[in-house]
């Protein structure tokens, strides 16, 4: 029996936003692989001692690619601040034959995404989390590309969860 093609569900958004909360819960909704550039990154710096500059993206585009080659569905976590990244993990899904599901997150409470950024807790071992002053001051490209927006301003998980599920079946691409 053939499969359907997979699709990536790419996440982008700025440090503090829910991002990371929203991607892993996607992902354990739909059991489908995750992939999160902060571990992928951290792990490269614990294992080979180097300054990680794109080698995290790289490394995970080519694990997303077999995953998706096997027909399954990705989540991928990242910041994706840039419009070479984003392109990127869309040349990825294009070589794959799999659908692209851009998604954006956002938190449109400055207090609110400033109280996240400064109180949440690090759960990866020796990460240096961005503070408030480098997360607003982080290159971020304005979109080109259609994506679906999630503002998780005064909403919990499950809310913006159910806002996503209700949403993507018209946000997937081809």
């Amino acid at each position: 029996m053939e499969k359907p093609g997979a699709t990536l569900f790419m996440f982008s958004g700025l440090s503090g936003v829910g991002k990371t909360t929203l991607a892993r819960a996607l992902a354990a909704h739909l059991r489908v692989a995750y992939l999160r550039i902060d571990t992928v990154e951290q792990a490269l710096r614990d294992l080979c001692g180097f300054k990680v500059e794109g080698e995290g993206y790289r490394l995970a585009y080519r694990i997303a690619a077999e995953n998706l080659r096997l027909g399954l569905d990705v989540v991928a976590d990242c910041v994706n601040p840039v419009t070479l990244t984003r392109d990127e993990w869309g040349a990825v899904a294009h070589a794959e034959g799999a659908r692209i599901c851009n998604i954006e997150v956002l938190c449109s409470d400055p207090d609110e995404h400033r109280q996240r950024v400064e109180g949440r807790a690090n759960d990866i071992a020796g990460l240096a989390l961005p503070g408030w002053n480098e997360v607003m001051q982080r290159e971020f490209h304005a979109w080109r590309e259609n994506r679906l927006r999630i503002d998780t301003a005064r909403r919990g998980v499950a809310e913006s969860l159910a806002e996503l599920l209700r949403r993507l079946p018209q946000a997937r691409q081809s």
